[in-house]
């Protein structure tokens, strides 16, 4: 198995982290950020997570993003296999989806980091 470092970021801080993959959730995942009750909270809270994880179709890219990634250290190359996965303010979206990944990863083995580069900054206004 391989080590696997995760990057969840928001496009709106920053230009996305270098990686081998890279995964935009902003067009087709919900948003909890237009839910007010939401907006001011991160995926470190169970709400957040609950309605990112039950929007149609996240668990699936996870799966695919899994696969993904096994088919990369599974290359003559070795080395560390890097995702990263952005919304647009990186504080609901991007993070619940690496932890979802992330625990998908460990489960199968793999030995896996992540790091949240934007969780932690002001909500984004829009």
């Amino acid at each position: 198995m391989a080590d696997v470092e995760i990057v969840s970021f928001g496009y709106l801080h920053d230009a996305p982290p270098s990686a081998h993959l890279t995964i935009d959730l902003r067009h087709h995942f919900r948003d909890p950020h237009v839910a007010p009750e939401l907006r001011y909270l991160t995926a470190m809270d169970a709400p957040v997570r609950a309605a990112v994880l039950s929007t149609p179709g996240i668990n699936e890219l996870v799966e695919a993003t899994a696969a993904a990634v096994t088919a990369f250290a599974s290359g003559p190359s070795a080395g560390v296999v890097t995702v990263a996965d952005g919304c647009a303010g990186g504080r609901h979206r991007a993070p619940t989806f690496a932890l979802a990944l992330a625990e998908r990863l460990t489960v199968a083995g793999h030995c896996v980091s992540v790091r949240h580069r934007d969780l932690a900054k002001a909500v984004v206004e829009r």
